[in-house]
């Protein structure tokens, strides 16, 4: 990576896994030689309490809050980082905000329920306001069984298109693997080797490196801007 680039993670709802998207996005890129900036500007700093736990090399983390970010983007980008993670607050509009407007691509964290949907609706308004790149992540949805998906995501990626915004490819299920890791500051890539969570985990990093940093492969689309 040359550019630095910032990725911002975000959810209205709460309960919606933003905070462990971001930490494996964090630890995806760190594993990759890359030099990374976790920011936290959650109030409940659940990301800090995270990497604290983490023994051996980490991404760099620190606590913050919304209007502290462009300072913190400026600080990074100088000190030579790679990329900048921010796990933003939920449910604070303005907090987002901060963060939607400096990131060169938000995920938002949507899991397969009705709640998350009424939740997010908001958020795409915001992310069209601002006309800023934003990718939706399914998060915490059933797995599939034998190649079939349950009915739950099925209804909720018809849903996703009504909101026009691009979807990951990778979904990303309930699996206690995801929470496991973060018991000891890891992510699924090197607690879950081989298995379905890492896989999961490492396959997003990639379609979000290459969006982000704008390698945008043959098959895949370019990210437009909500607007």
């Amino acid at each position: 990576m040359n550019d630095m680039r910032t990725i911002a993670v975000i959810a209205r709802k709460g309960g919606s896994g933003k905070t462990t998207v971001a930490i494996h996005m964090a630890i995806a890129a760190h594993l990759r030689g890359n030099r990374v900036m976790l920011a936290d500007a959650d109030p409940q700093r659940s990301s800090s309490d995270v990497l604290k736990g983490r023994r051996g090399p980490a991404p760099g983390w620190t606590e913050t809050a919304g209007p502290k970010l462009f300072a913190l983007q400026v600080a990074a980008q100088r000190q030579g980082v790679d990329a900048l993670v921010i796990d933003t607050a939920a449910g604070a509009e303005d907090e987002l905000a901060h963060a939607i407007v400096l990131a060169d691509l938000s995920l938002l964290v949507i899991r397969p329920t009705f709640l998350d949907f009424a939740a997010a609706i908001r958020t795409v308004d915001v992310i069209r306001r601002l006309h800023k790149p934003a990718m939706i992540v399914l998060n915490q949805a059933p797995t599939a069984r034998e190649g079939q998906e349950p009915p739950a995501v099925k209804k909720a990626l018809e849903a996703l298109r009504l909101m026009r915004l691009p979807v990951a490819p990778t979904i990303l299920r309930a699996r206690a693997a995801y929470q496991s890791a973060l018991e000891c500051g890891r992510s699924v890539e090197e607690t879950d080797v081989g298995g379905p969570a890492a896989q999961e985990a490492a396959e997003l990093w990639s379609f979000v490196e290459r969006l982000a940093f704008g390698r945008t492969g043959r098959d895949e689309p370019e990210l437009a801007r909500a607007g």
